[in-house]
């Protein structure tokens, strides 16, 4: 196994979960691979040549498929799997963390949309009785539009950046409250620090709007602020979320927390490094 893909399988696990990828057999050529698709009961049987990342992994066969499972479900997974790898995959760059990712967000995406037809067809076998009380301002939030680093991992803890466009605080706190209650990954993180920067017009003056948040990590947010400011960078929030993996960092944490910053920020867009 090369390192890079013994880091990328390491920061997985961390992530998801000790058995969501384990090996099964090694040879020669390539090393097999069991994949847990997390909040599915689907296992998929990956093929890692030894030249991975220059060439791409194969995602060959449905392992197992829990018993609750509708018919087919394991094929129609794997079907999405190998599509969204083909689409993914770039020669030397490690994908397996945006591949789950990708298939977590389309499965998300169809459980909700069968729950949906399902609560339909409910309503309409039931009386309508008019209800009046509360609403839910979490679930009528829209979903913001991230931009995601590499994942860093380091002694066993993990780190990933993701950075999105923001107008006004509200935007913001908006934002953070929608990814903490859709993304169960970022839920159970040990700390999500944030910074944001937005420049507007107010009554026809320039506005300026900056904060953070350590979310625990003391002294990260500032420093994640900070980098915003040198890269004099306005209209965004960057979240990173970290996942203790049991061993203190010390000052080490800071750099890693302001590389992955950096380069969801590059990657939106945002900054020419």
């Amino acid at each position: 196994m090369n390192d890079e893909l013994q880091n990328e399988i390491e920061a997985i696990n961390s992530i998801y979960g000790d058995a969501t990828i384990r090996s099964i057999s090694v040879s020669a050529a390539a090393t097999d691979y069991t994949l847990t698709v997390p909040g599915q009961d689907v296992t998929l049987r990956l093929v890692f040549p030894d030249q991975y990342p220059d060439v791409p992994l194969r995602i060959t066969a449905v392992e197992g498929v829990g018993s609750s499972s509708r018919k087919g479900f394991g094929s129609h997974v794997l079907t999405i799997a190998q599509n969204v790898l083909a689409t993914i995959f770039t020669p030397g760059q490690v994908c397996l963390f945006d591949l789950l990712q990708e298939l977590e967000k389309i499965l998300d995406e169809e459980s909700t949309v069968h729950e949906e037809k399902s609560e339909d067809r409910h309503r309409s076998e039931e009386p309508q009785i008019p209800s009046v009380g509360d609403t839910n301002n979490a679930s009528e939030g829209v979903a913001p539009s991230w931009t995601l680093s590499t994942a860093v991992t380091e002694k066993k803890s993990v780190f990933v950046a993701r950075a999105t466009t923001v107008n006004s605080t509200a935007q913001v706190q908006s934002a953070v409250e929608y990814l903490l209650a859709t993304d169960k990954r970022a839920s159970k993180a040990t700390h999500n620090i944030s910074a944001y920067r937005i420049q507007t017009v107010v009554n026809g003056h320039q506005v300026v709007y900056q904060d953070c948040n350590d979310d625990g990590e003391d002294a990260a947010g500032g420093r994640l602020l900070k980098l915003l400011q040198m890269m004099d960078v306005w209209n965004i929030l960057v979240v990173v979320s970290r996942w203790y993996g049991g061993v203190k960092l010390g000052p080490a944490r800071f750099g890693i927390i302001n590389a992955v910053a950096r380069e969801a920020v590059v990657k939106g867009g945002y900054h020419n490094d």
